[in-house]
């Protein structure tokens, strides 16, 4: 199997798994993977991440060029943006999922770094999660805000929209984007019951443990 029928047939699965578990919803969420030659592969508009046709995957050039199949989603300024800024990057994951939408809305939340230090693993996936504010579906402002973090954040989430996560390659950003969404859900669990997060030598030891970009 070639490298690209492969990576049209892991956004497939990757997807419908995140759709049966309820990670996305309806039409929501898209992937983009960037093959070795430049090439991107990306989740057409409109389109269920259950019932993903590995053959209408759109196809892009390494500019961002539609080159096949059906056309690619809208939010195609956000993917670029971590390819353009974070050398490496290849696939991001854009899901509406739940927890991390609610947590997205609450006031107290730290908009440099969103989620609570409760376990090691979020913090080795992720390192900090950004806060950015609101902006129209497809709104090419995304991409601009994802620009203006010079690279310094693999993850960020939306305000009342959902996570955007880059990972080295899709299984990378899918894992990472899960362990988002399950830490965003243990925050809302723990809410108001003044959990004990990681101290902040806890925090440290993650960091260089696991040489986070902290």
């Amino acid at each position: 199997m070639s490298e690209e029928a492969r990576a049209r047939e892991d956004i497939c699965r990757i997807a419908k798994s995140m759709f049966d578990r309820g990670l996305t919803c309806g039409a929501s969420g898209n992937i983009s993977v960037r093959l070795s030659d430049g090439r991107l592969l990306v989740t057409p508009t409109g389109s269920s991440m259950g019932f993903l046709d590995p053959a209408r995957i759109s196809l892009l050039s390494g500019d961002f060029r539609h080159l096949g199949g059906d056309a690619p989603t809208k939010e195609i300024p956000l993917h670029s943006a971590f390819y353009d800024t974070r050398a490496g990057t290849g696939g991001v994951v854009h899901l509406h999922s739940t927890h991390s939408v609610a947590l997205s809305m609450l006031p107290e939340v730290d908009p440099d770094n969103v989620l609570p230090t409760l376990t090691p693993y979020a913090l080795m996936r992720l390192g900090k999660v950004q806060l950015l504010p609101f902006f129209l579906p497809g709104d090419a402002g995304m991409g601009a805000a994802v620009r203006g973090l010079a690279g310094k954040r693999s993850a960020v989430l939306l305000a009342n929209h959902g996570p955007v996560v880059a990972g080295k390659d899709l299984w990378a950003a899918a894992y990472a984007i899960e362990e988002l969404e399950e830490t965003a859900r243990l925050a809302l669990l723990t809410r108001g019951m003044n959990p004990r997060a990681l101290s902040e030598e806890q925090v440290r030891a993650v960091v260089r443990a696991f040489d986070v970009d902290w």
